[in-house]
């Protein structure tokens, strides 16, 4: 990102603009650290209750951030937007990531561990995510993964999640790059064995199965927890148990 910033001293004060990576800092150890997260900050349950939340990933809150007095901001590249880090950038060290696949996301934990004085914590946490994904996944045929539903929105090329469609066993048909459109007939001629319908952005639910089987008859139609495909923190040491129990619903 041609960005370099400066971090005199070990921060006391953090916040977190991306949800995935907010768990991982609880993970590393540094919840008592940690004062500031959006709205979308799940994880682990009750933290949002007892930290302050700064609005959303495209949406701070900039007098509540002030208030926070922060050392350390820690955002992601396709989560925030520009012009919010920008601003923020002026005034605090704004630590990026930019996570395209596996190798990524250790070299994000990695480098957190080495900013907040966790790098013992983020090495032990690489190797066993490492050691839980070293598994070979069952070829599960050709998919399409949909994270939205008007338009229809899919994960393409040069994303986290079709790095780890590809990890699970999944041959991705959507060769272009990102986030590209495409139509309900787009998908019939790409005529995917699977139709996997993501629990987020979008909330797919099981009213969704139903409207397109009905489109896709031939096509087998699935829910799917959109954390496990596209969380890039300390929640892929789940992974590879939510791909097991995955792959019972396939018989």
């Amino acid at each position: 990102m041609n960005r370099r910033i400066e971090i005199p001293k070990r921060p006391e004060r953090i916040i977190s603009l991306v949800p995935s990576q907010t768990e991982l800092l609880v993970d590393l150890g540094l919840e008592d650290r940690l004062v500031g997260l959006t709205k979308f900050c799940v994880h682990p349950k009750g933290l949002k209750k007892q930290k302050s939340i700064i609005g959303g990933t495209k949406s701070f809150h900039f007098d509540k951030i002030e208030a926070l007095q922060p050392d350390l901001v820690i955002g992601n590249k396709e989560e925030n937007y520009q012009e919010g880090i920008d601003r923020l950038s002026e005034k605090y060290p704004v630590w990026m990531s930019d996570i395209y696949d596996l190798e990524g996301a250790f070299n994000m934990m990695q480098g957190i561990g080495e900013i907040t004085g966790t790098s013992e914590e983020a090495d032990t946490l690489v190797q066993k995510i490492r050691q839980n994904m070293n598994i070979t996944q069952p070829k599960l045929g050709s998919a399409i993964y949909l994270i939205w539903k008007d338009p229809l929105m899919v994960a393409g090329r040069n994303t986290f999640i079709n790095d780890m469609l590809q990890k699970a066993g999944f041959e991705n048909l959507v060769i272009n790059q990102r986030y590209p459109e495409l139509t309900v007939e787009e998908i019939r001629r790409l005529d995917p064995d699977y139709l996997l319908l993501s629990s987020e952005p979008f909330p797919f639910k099981q009213k969704h199965i139903y409207e397109f089987g009905e489109l896709l008859p031939d096509t087998k139609i699935l829910l799917v927890d959109g954390e496990m495909f596209s969380w890039y923190g300390s929640r892929l040491l789940y992974l590879t148990a939510y791909l097991k129990k995955l792959q019972t619903s396939f018989n």
